[in-house]
Parts: structure tokens; sequence; C-alpha cells
């Protein structure tokens, strides 16, 4: 039975009070298990955040306490630091707490205001946020990003077979590449601040002239992304499926058939190839208790057997090309509008360029770190699977309910953690009914008073109705609303029909090739389904509040990506 907070659970310092779901559902949806939050997480991507945030020039180490509160993590949900961001608007010239919370966190009344404190100032900090500033407008590409890429792809590439490791072997392993996540996160922090910048820019010049919703437009579809990368490789996947009767058969087989069928063939060296290149993702995949590409092949049937369905007019790479068409039209356009402006001017295009690169570096950090998870998530099936064989485990994701600081007493005696590693397992997933406030302010109420999902009651729309949130990707489309909760489960979901649910990661990616937009409870400008819709040049208003809940699902609505609001049409 849950108690006042969960093993793993942090409290909120006086110094950093303040937290948000926003912008952390996108990472972490499901409660984080602990050996996820443990060996990852506090030993790695906490500390990466720090030295990010460090390096960057935002803060000094010795600002932060022990362990650093880079994040907050309440009854088992992640959660994004407002002070940690906001200090960059205080900090960094030209920028505002305010404007940091327009580009990272959700727009919710709830959300607490910035309050000042004199040890926010900071001249020297704000000297060397400029110079940050100025490389990341400069336009360059940020090599750390793809060195890293490298050494992960290199990781992958030379993983030993792990069934001839040792069980201390395997455990050395998943702490040596956990300890990676620090250097690695560290340029995450990096690309993600600096992804914001060229937006802010191009934003805040063609709101100025009256454009504001081409300035959305220029910041998508610059390409390489590597979230849309995903998506475009199922897709090419889905178009072998079509070409051939025999491949066909096997997913009309089912999900348990498929694979058994598809043995021999070319089909199956492509899937192989995919699985090499895109195996560390899947749902919740910053957790390596998570399902991935790799060890759930049903991820992947599931994604493939609606990709199937689709008309050739869906390929993504067709709308890719005409909207990266559009956005250099509209950049030329403005260009020469401002021309006689030369500082104008000159950041316009600085904007630009830097938006592209860094949306790009963003996303492919990202990958680099989930790779690096994913390797500890094979170690530890590994060991699981052992435990399971040898009567000690339940079943192999219970390995995930240890602490890092238990692993060696556990290979010593695996048997002395079976009864406790069953009680956190259905602990943990009670903490999966659970809806988390999505704001902390300084205290975190009691697990026990936390509501349950199904518990939440919210108002109805009627026709005419018109909700509003953060416009992230323009265009303007009417279509019938689909409530999707799982991506993995899309039964609804018909092509053309608008994406509703939650929140997104990349493995949700290929429903949006069969989406005409995306309305999403949770997220920002520059969050996952903000970036991949963009990418795709479908509508997309993210933060709709309730969204899921208030939108019947099979009801007609009209999404417009520009102003930021959805106006019910008619319901089913």
């Amino acid at each position: 039975m849950l108690g006042e907070k969960w093993i793993i659970d942090r409290t909120p310092s006086k110094k950093f009070p303040n937290y948000t779901r926003g912008n952390a559902a996108d990472v972490l949806a499901d409660p984080v298990s602990p050996l996820g939050w443990s060996l990852c997480w506090e030993k790695g991507v906490v500390l990466g955040c720090r030295d990010g945030f460090v390096s960057f020039g935002v803060f000094d180490a010795d600002e932060y306490g022990t362990p650093p509160e880079t994040f907050g993590l309440f009854g088992g949900y992640f959660y994004n630091s407002l002070m940690q961001a906001r200090l960059m608007g205080v900090r960094m010239p030209g920028a505002t707490p305010e404007a940091i919370d327009a580009a990272y966190f959700d727009n919710t009344p709830d959300v607490p205001p910035y309050v000042h404190e004199p040890w926010h100032d900071s001249p020297r900090h704000e000297a060397k946020l400029g110079e940050t500033m100025g490389y990341v407008m400069s336009g360059v590409t940020h090599t750390p990003v793809e060195e890293q890429k490298k050494i992960a792809k290199k990781i992958r590439a030379e993983r030993p077979e792990l069934s001839k490791l040792t069980d201390a072997q395997l455990v050395a392993r998943a702490r040596e590449i956990g300890a990676l996540l620090v250097p690695f996160f560290e340029q995450h922090v990096w690309v993600s601040l600096g992804a914001s910048l060229g937006p802010g820019a191009v934003g805040a010049i063609t709101a100025a002239i009256g454009r504001a919703e081409d300035g959305v437009k220029l910041i998508g579809s610059v390409g390489d992304i590597d979230s849309a990368l995903i998506a475009i490789d199922l897709w090419d996947l889905s178009r072998l499926i079509r070409a051939s009767a025999d491949i066909t058969a096997a997913f009309e087989a089912g999900a348990d058939a498929w694979e058994s069928r598809i043995k021999g063939t070319d089909f199956e060296a492509a899937l192989d190839a995919f699985k090499l290149k895109h195996g560390s993702r899947g749902p919740n995949e910053w957790d390596p208790a998570a399902p991935s590409y790799e060890t759930s092949p049903r991820l992947i049937y599931a994604q493939l057997d609606r990709l199937r369905r689709q008309s050739d007019s869906a390929d993504p790479r067709a709308a890719a090309k005409r909207n990266s068409a559009e956005r250099e039209r509209i950049f030329a356009e403005i260009a020469e509008m401002i021309a006689g402006d030369a500082e104008t001017a000159g950041t316009f295009a600085a904007g630009y360029r830097s938006a592209a690169i860094w949306q790009q570096g963003r996303e492919r950090c990202k990958t680099n770190n989930i790779v690096l998870i994913h390797e500890v998530r094979m170690v530890m099936h590994e060991l699981g699977r052992r435990c399971v064989a040898g009567g000690h485990l339940g079943n192999v994701d219970q390995i995930f309910m240890l602490m890092e600081s238990e692993l060696d007493d556990f290979v010593a005696d695996p048997a002395q953690f079976t009864v406790k590693l069953a009680e956190r397992e259905a602990d943990h997933k009670e903490l999966a009914t659970l809806i988390p406030p999505f704001i902390v302010n300084g205290s975190v109420p009691p697990l026990k008073d936390w509501k349950k999902r199904g518990q939440t009651t919210v108002a109805p729309v009627k026709a005419g109705d018109v909700l509003t949130g953060t416009a992230c990707s323009a265009g303007t489309y009417t279509g019938k609303a689909r409530i999707v909760l799982d991506p993995f489960d899309p039964s609804g979901l018909d092509a053309g029909d608008i994406l509703v649910t939650l929140n997104t990661d990349p493995s949700w990616t290929p429903l949006f090739l069969a989406a005409g937009a995306v309305v999403v409870n949770l997220g920002a400008i520059g969050s996952h389904a903000s970036i991949v819709s963009r990418e795709l040049g479908i509508p997309c208003v993210s933060s709709v509040t309730d969204a899921t809940l208030r939108i019947p699902d099979g009801s007609t609505i009209t999404v417009d990506g520009a102003a930021g609001t959805i106006t019910v049409v008619s319901l089913p």
C-alpha cells in the first residue's frame, strides 16, 4: 500500500519550490521505475542537467543543493523545475521568465507567477549567456552532439553477447553506460536551451510585422528531425507490406503469428535494419523499464498494421517537401519586406538558420541519450530473465523495481528481494492509477489525497464552443476527433481523423501520418507533438486543458493551429 510518498520521491527545496508537469509528460508520461530513476537519472541525467545549465551560463554549480534540484519527482511522476528554466529568462539578455514559460511550459492558469529574489540577478551570468547566445545564433553546427552520436552508435554496434556475461558484469555494464548519461545529458541541455533562441527571434519579428502565423511555419519543416525519421522508416516498411501479398498475409494473421511468417524474407532483413537503427525507441523511453521496439516487437506490429492501410498519398516525404518549399518562400518574402532594416533583417536570418540547426540537434541529442538508456534496458532484461528462470522473480519487469544501491546485494542473493520487488511492483502499478498534480508549489500532497484516474469530472463541450491552447503548427483542418490514449492501440483512428490525446513522445509519431491535425492536453511550442506536426505539415494545438475529457470521441471539430483554437462544429 502506498504511503505518504514513493520510495524515490524528492522533496521541494525552499530555493526551488515550484515544479510543473508541463513539457515533462513528454519525457516520462508514466511513473518512473526505481532502477530507472536511481541509476539512469540520479546518477546520470540529473547531474548532466546541472552541468549543462552551468556550462551554458545560467547557474553556478553551488547554486544547486545536494542532490541538484534540476528536476522534481513526486508520486513517481517526473516534473520540470520552473525556477531552473526561469532563471535563464532572468539572466539572459533580452529574455524574461514569462517568455521562457511560453517556450517550454503549458499555458495553464495554475502556473505560479515568477517572483524575483535578489540572488537571481547576476551580471556575470548575463555576460556568459550573452556569449552563448551569440554562439547559438551564429548558425554553426553544435559538434558535440554529432560526436556523441558516433559514440552511441558504436556502443550499440559493439554490444557484447549479453548472455555470456556474468551477473556482476551485467551490473557493471549498466553502471558504466548509465554514467555516460552525465556528459550526454549536459549536451541535451545545451541543445534544448539553444533551440528556443532562434524560434524566439523569428516569432518576435513576425509578430511585430503582423505575421505571427508565419512565425510558426518558419520554424517547422526543417528536415532531418530524428523523431520524424522514425515515422518515415516505418512508412517505408509499410510500403513493403503493401507491395507483397505474402507479407500482407503475415500481418493479416495477427500479432502472434506475423514474426514467424516473415522469416527469411527481404522484409525481415529490412525490419532487422529498422530495429538496429530505432530499437531503443518506444513509449516512456527515458525509463529503461519501458518497452521498446527491440524488446517488444508487438509495438512495431501495432504501428505497421495501422500504417499499411494508408494510401500512398500520406507519404511523409511529399508533405515535408511541400512544407519546406513553403517555409523557404515565406522566409524570402519576409526577408525582402524587412531588408531596409539591416539589424532586424540580420536577426531574422540568424534566427531562421539557428531554429533549424538547434531543433535538429535537440532531437538528435535525445536519440543519443535514449540509445544509452536502452543499453541499460537490455542489460537488465538479461539479468531479469535469468532471475525469472531461477525462480527469484515473478516476471522480468520486476528487476526494475530495484534501487541502484541494491544491485550488488541482489546479485549476491536475489532470493532476499523476491517479496520486496513484488510488493514494489504492485505499488508502482497503483501509482499509474493516480492523477499527478500539474503544479507543485513548495509542498506535495500525500499520495492518499491524489485523485484517481476516472474520478475527474469536467464540463462537456457544446456545439459552437471554442477551446483555446497554444498555437504550435499552423493550418486549419476540420475532421472527426478521435481520443487515443495508447499509441499502440489506435483502433478508432482512421485516415484524416484528428488525433486528440494527453501528450506525445516519439512512439506516437507514426500516428501523425494518419492524422489530419493533432490536439494535446499538455505541451508547448517546443514539445514533441509541436515539432513533429510542423515537420509533417499538419495543424497542432497544445496545452488544451482536459481536451481528452471535454471533446467527445467522434465529434467534428476545427483545429486552427495558427490561432491556437479548437472549435466544436458538431457532437456525435
